[in-house]
């Protein structure tokens, strides 16, 4: 069973998509976004990643599920400068980013445990090895998401369950891509040695690797195009 968490739009809903063509067994989370959902809406649910008990809620309706496949998409970012920010729109990013992220997988930990088996990608950003401008609050919460994955990595892997992560760059598909101008994705593909932004088809193939692979745990897999 593959979960993936932020399945409503971006990156989360291609892998949801594609997946399901592929005739896995998925299902998806959404939480404000649900236009286009609308002819798939069995096997989406509604999740709140800040509400314990919404998550519990959750995972009761699939606690009979076996060979979980967890896919943390779920993340919003805010763009300020750090000494101009709002203190509760940052706090609110890591609070998504990290806390939500790290409660989901506390309450599938135990039933993944209890089956000896388990994937769990989680997704950082290249913003936590090259630094950027206006962003601390995202490159703050996925830097964290980077060692709860590492910490979880070693904590689990003796019970079958590996915990990775992707160092996400530039996707063709990422978080408000298409609302940047043309000359400003321009100047961002300029900065990538392949001269693109990463398609989506190479982050589920990624995902399909680290899925397939026992051996890879802990790992912080760089998806850039050798920006670092």
């Amino acid at each position: 069973m593959i979960i993936i968490i932020g399945a409503s739009k971006g990156i989360g809903r291609f892998l949801y998509t594609r997946f399901k063509n592929l005739g896995s067994k998925v299902i998806g989370t959404y939480n404000s976004t649900v236009l286009g959902l609308e002819d798939d809406i069995d096997n989406y649910f509604f999740l709140n990643i800040l509400d314990i008990n919404c998550i519990r809620s959750f995972v009761s309706r699939i606690d009979s599920f076996s060979n979980i496949v967890l896919i943390n998409c779920a993340g919003i970012t805010y763009n300020s400068f750090a000494h101009k920010s709002d203190v509760e729109i940052w706090d609110n990013v890591i609070d998504v980013n990290v806390k939500g992220t790290f409660h989901v997988i506390r309450e599938l930990l135990p039933i993944m445990r209890r089956q000896n088996y388990g994937r769990i990608i989680n997704f950082a950003s290249v913003v936590t090895k090259k630094p950027t401008m206006g962003v601390s609050a995202y490159a703050t919460s996925k830097a964290a998401l980077i060692g709860l994955t590492k910490s979880l990595a070693i904590e689990n892997g003796s019970k079958g369950i590996t915990v990775n992560a992707i160092n996400l760059g530039y996707t063709s598909i990422g978080m408000g891509i298409n609302d940047i101008p043309e000359n400003i994705q321009d100047q961002l593909k300029s900065q990538i040695p392949i001269n693109r932004f990463c398609e989506p088809e190479e982050v589920f193939q990624t995902v399909q690797f680290i899925i397939n692979t026992e051996y890879v745990n802990g790992a912080i897999i760089d998806i850039n195009g050798g920006m670092i």
